[in-house]
């Protein structure tokens, strides 16, 4: 197996107060070609901000959830702190400026800045599960994205 992969970004997350925005390198710029017939998309990020080599050591980490174990796997979590600190949300495209390459989002969990490393067009028939199972500390949470915009989340994280 090759250890050794190659990475390079193709934009970065922009966060303003009112409008958050992916905005990807000129070179790149016609992969966002019809993409804007989709409403969502995945962005895959990397957590820039905590790429430590002692981070990505870390494989168990303090819950960061109010009614978890204490502690719980990294890939158990959302956690920042992993062996890659890639990370993936899932946008709504509000609009798409070709010309500039700009994705206009109304919300994204990322840090200024962040490198993009891909997009993908969400597609239900690949990333929708009907009837996923979740533990029993998380199960009240919101069933889609749609619902969490009115969700308290400050009662479920120990942050």
């Amino acid at each position: 197996m090759n250890k050794n992969l190659k990475v390079n970004p193709i934009g970065k997350i922009e966060v303003s107060n009112d409008m958050m925005y992916i905005r990807v390198d000129k070179e790149y710029i016609h992969g966002l070609k019809e993409l804007n017939d989709f409403s969502h998309a995945e962005i895959i990020w990397w957590f820039s901000e905590n790429d430590k080599e002692e981070y990505r050591k870390i494989v168990e980490v303090e819950s960061p959830y109010k009614n978890s174990p204490d502690i719980m796997g990294t890939f158990a979590t959302r956690s920042p702190f992993r062996p890659n600190p890639i990370a993936v949300s899932v946008i709504d495209i509000a609009d798409i400026d070709l010309n500039e390459g700009i994705i206009k989002t109304y919300y994204i969990d990322a840090y200024n800045n962040s490198p993009v490393l891909d997009i993908k067009p969400y597609t239900p028939s690949l990333d929708r599960v009907e009837n996923p199972s979740v533990p029993f500390w998380c199960e009240h949470w919101p069933k889609s994205i749609e619902e969490s915009g009115d969700f308290n989340w400050e009662n479920e994280f120990n942050f």
